[in-house]
């Protein structure tokens, strides 16, 4: 019997909440038997796979790897993800690096290995941190079939940080956030921009995003927003303003039935 997440509440008191569970949630989340079985698989399997024809071969394996990335979506693309393995990320147009979704270029990193010649074994810690990102990824995906913005909420505590230690210039930084789906819907929506800001090319977003952030938060370095201080004011941030988003929809929702009922009436 899998663990479902407990989220009493939407916005920043439903999260409050979840902050203070989280440890004791994803403990018992993680010892959900299908979870457990998937990360026994992972850890006896994984080691015996020697080839990115080994990686796509194993659709169990596959599955596991990719949800460890938040692309799980991508399970049936095997031609597509044997070419982001096989092409690595050292060569400039290799298809990681030709990609706006940095996810893969993590993914093609994390599985360069399997590429060198000769005998392959796996990278020392490897298998742990892919464990551990599993976990983490299905957590969050339970968490959001019950509130998505609550899932949002949790991938900027896990993605902000990790950008801000593998881009070391603010200008790139702030290209894979934009290239990082979900870090660019948390940021759009906290920082007021509309679906329509996506048109833009990508250095005008850039600029419009970091400008905003100077505005918003004091600062556009994304090293200190990457503190727990700073996590905390882009979460608040996000979740009252997906709030003020809902609530404006569903008043327009409501007034456009009242309209629609006082006309029928009038006919």
């Amino acid at each position: 019997m899998s663990f479902t997440p407990i989220i009493p509440t939407a916005g920043l008191a439903g999260w409050a909440f979840l902050s203070r569970t989280r440890p004791q949630q994803e403990a018992s989340f993680n010892s959900a038997p299908q979870l457990n079985r998937d990360v026994t698989y992972l850890k006896e399997t994984l080691p015996k796979i020697n080839s990115p024809d080994d990686l796509v071969g194993n659709r169990r394996i596959l599955r596991i790897a990719l949800s460890a990335f938040g692309l799980q979506d991508d399970l049936d693309n095997r031609a597509f993800i044997r070419k982001i393995v096989e092409d690595g990320t050292s060569e400039r147009g290799a298809l990681a690096n030709r990609l706006t979704d940095k996810r893969y270029l993590a993914f093609a990193e994390t599985f360069s290995y399997l590429t060198e010649p000769g005998a392959v074994s796996i990278p020392d810690g490897l298998l742990d941190r892919i464990t551990t990102q599993f976990q983490r990824r299905q957590f969050e995906v339970a968490v959001g079939e019950q509130d998505q913005n609550m899932r949002l909420a949790l991938s900027l505590q896990r993605e902000i940080p990790q950008i801000a230690e593998q881009f070391k210039t603010p200008s790139a930084q702030w290209f894979a956030v934009l290239g990082n789906p979900p870090l660019r819907e948390i940021l759009q929506t906290g920082l007021g921009f509309p679906k329509e800001f996506a048109r833009l090319d990508i250095d005008s977003q850039s600029t419009r995003m970091r400008a905003a952030a100077q505005k918003r938060f004091g600062t556009s370095d994304l090293t200190e927003l990457s503190t727990p201080e700073g996590l905390e004011r882009i979460t608040r941030r996000f979740l009252a303003m997906s709030q003020l988003r809902e609530s404006q929809e569903t008043m327009n929702g409501a007034a456009t039935a009242l309209i629609l009922l006082q006309s029928a009436r009038r006919s």
